[in-house]
């Protein structure tokens, strides 16, 4: 990695080792809070997703494919997570340096498990328009391979995003000043301390982030026009309910995530207000982790169920010790 200084009136390159992750402002207590917030957002996060894999990896009723996708919605949570708690912890007590190789690695799998997460979103709304609108070929369609398929594939745009934003980023000079303002490595707020021309990675990131959250929000707004008709022409209050129930839960997991997604990177310039930025870039690195698997399992009668079972063996293996 190169960056540039002024000397003699022109810019001379010089080599660059890490950044500083400016982070929050705020004096000793402000940090102390915002340890404890991270703290336990982050445990939330891991305990919340950790216990929907076990509990879908155990209960065979949980095998299908709706299960399947939350099961990998779960992982991609947990890791989107670790990628950004433990060095935004580590970074309001100790020093706030991140190795130039480290902060590429941070924002490869930030944008690789983001983007992975907002594919896996459409997905699970296709998953539930071929359940709901076309049952009797429900398990043809939808069956094992087709699911890898698409879990793959959700997976390979991910990383393909990650690979064009983080070589372009990282192909950038950086000029005088290392400090990032932000709590971890993201391309906007690299974008802002380079010293080249940034049009064209404004422009390619607005593209590449502008194609994937319209084009998974149109795939999720057809599939949830065809089921909205196809619940409208039911007879069965509970079937209907039912179906009400497990759409919810989606739905109301994909406007936390679309939303603040939109407001950070569906726009040229992003937010206009830094400190605004890092409060909404909370919501969704541990905030919208955390609260997925509360969604999903406070409204899905399925995974209520299953984690009473398993806690009732957990019981029967106590009472036999």
């Amino acid at each position: 990695m190169a960056t540039a200084v002024y000397r003699n009136g022109s810019l001379t390159p010089v080599s660059l080792q890490a950044f500083v992750l400016v982070g929050f402002e705020g004096g000793a207590e402000t940090q102390a809070l915002l340890f404890v917030v991270f703290l336990v957002l982050y445990m939330v996060t891991v305990l919340g997703n950790l216990t929907m894999i076990v509990v879908i990896t155990l209960d065979a009723r949980l095998h299908s494919p709706m299960y399947f996708f939350l099961k990998n919605l779960s992982f991609v949570d947990l890791c989107y997570s670790s990628a950004i708690a433990p060095k935004a912890m580590a970074n309001f007590y100790s020093s706030k340096v991140i190795g130039v190789a480290g902060c590429a690695a941070q924002l490869f799998f930030f944008s690789f498990l983001g983007t992975s997460e907002a594919l896996l979103l459409a997905v699970m709304a296709y998953d539930r328009f071929m359940a709901i609108c076309s049952p009797l070929h429900y398990p043809v369609t939808m069956s094992s391979t087709v699911c890898a398929c698409l879990v793959l594939a959700a997976y390979f745009g991910g990383c393909l995003n990650s690979i064009v934003e983080t070589s372009l980023t990282f192909q950038l000079p950086f000029c005088g000043s290392n400090h990032i303002d932000h709590f971890f490595c993201d391309v906007p707020p690299l974008l802002q301390i380079a010293c080249a021309n940034t049009s064209v990675n404004e422009l390619v990131m607005f593209a590449i982030c502008g194609f994937i959250l319209m084009g998974a929000t149109l795939v999720i707004l057809i599939s949830y026009g065809y089921i909205t008709v196809t619940i409208l022409s039911m007879h069965s209050g509970s079937r209907r309910h039912k179906v009400f129930s497990t759409c919810g839960s989606h739905l109301t997991a994909v406007s936390l995530f679309y939303g603040t997604g939109i407001a950070i990177y569906g726009q040229p310039g992003g937010l206009a207000s830094k400190e605004q930025g890092k409060v909404v870039s909370i919501f969704y690195t541990l905030v919208i982790p955390m609260l997925n698997p509360l969604i999903y399992s406070l409204r899905n009668k399925d995974v209520k169920d299953a984690l009473g079972r398993l806690r009732q063996r957990q019981r029967q293996k106590h009472a036999a010790m």
